[in-house]
Order: structure tokens, then sequence, then C-alpha cells
């Protein structure tokens, strides 16, 4: 059984950085796809990155350049660095992880653990 559990959110003025981080728990970490979604109130939840078995990465066209998605297989953690926060960023962000490698889009559906979120807001 996986658990994913998100720290580092917070406030933080508009240009500010934050590094949020998700322990996780469960089987073999390393040969899970991991990723970061958020969700702002009143809009559908949306991928902002992904990080693959061989550590390739994705992100969102929105984040691009300013946040960057890496893990720790030793310490069985996910990172995500963000860097030039805007009041956009504003959101409850999420880990997630699915068992395989990470498929071609960064969609939801693709992800079948999640952890609870943790809330960032630039203002």
């Amino acid at each position: 059984h996986v658990q994913l559990v998100e720290s580092g959110g917070g406030s933080v003025q508009a240009g500010g950085s934050l590094r949020l981080s998700c322990a996780f728990s469960g089987y073999a970490y390393s040969a899970h796809c991991m990723g970061w979604f958020r969700q702002a109130p009143g809009k559908e939840r949306e991928g902002v990155a992904q990080i693959n078995i061989d550590r390739s990465t994705t992100y969102a066209d929105s984040v691009k350049g300013r946040f960057t998605i890496s893990k720790d297989n030793a310490k069985n953690t996910l990172y995500l660095q963000m860097n030039g926060l805007k009041p956009e960023d504003t959101a409850m962000y999420y880990c997630a992880a699915d068992p395989g490698g990470c498929s071609y889009s960064l969609k939801e559906a693709d992800f079948a653990y999640w952890g609870q979120g943790t809330q960032v807001t630039v203002s």
C-alpha cells in the first residue's frame, strides 16, 4: 500500500521560492512514476510536473523554467522546487505516484496514488 505525504507549502510573495516535499511509503519507490499536480479554487486539477523512473521529466508550459522536479531514491522523497512564484501559482499542490513508467502526457487519470495536498499561496 502506497502512502504519500506532502509538506513545504506556505505563503510567499510574488517572485519568491518554495520547495515542496513528498514522502513516499510503500514498495519500490524507484519503480514509480512520480508527479505533482495542483488545483486552484474553482478550477480543475492540473498537472505541474512528473519525473520518470529514468529521471526524465515533463513540465506544464506554465511552469517551465521556474519549477524543477527531482527525487531522492535513497530517501523515498519527491521534491518540487518552485522559483519565481506568481499569484496564479496559488493552489493546493498534490503529490501523485503510479507504478511503472510515466505516460507521455501529464494526466491525472494516469496516477493511482495521491497525497492529501499542501497549500501554496502567492500574493
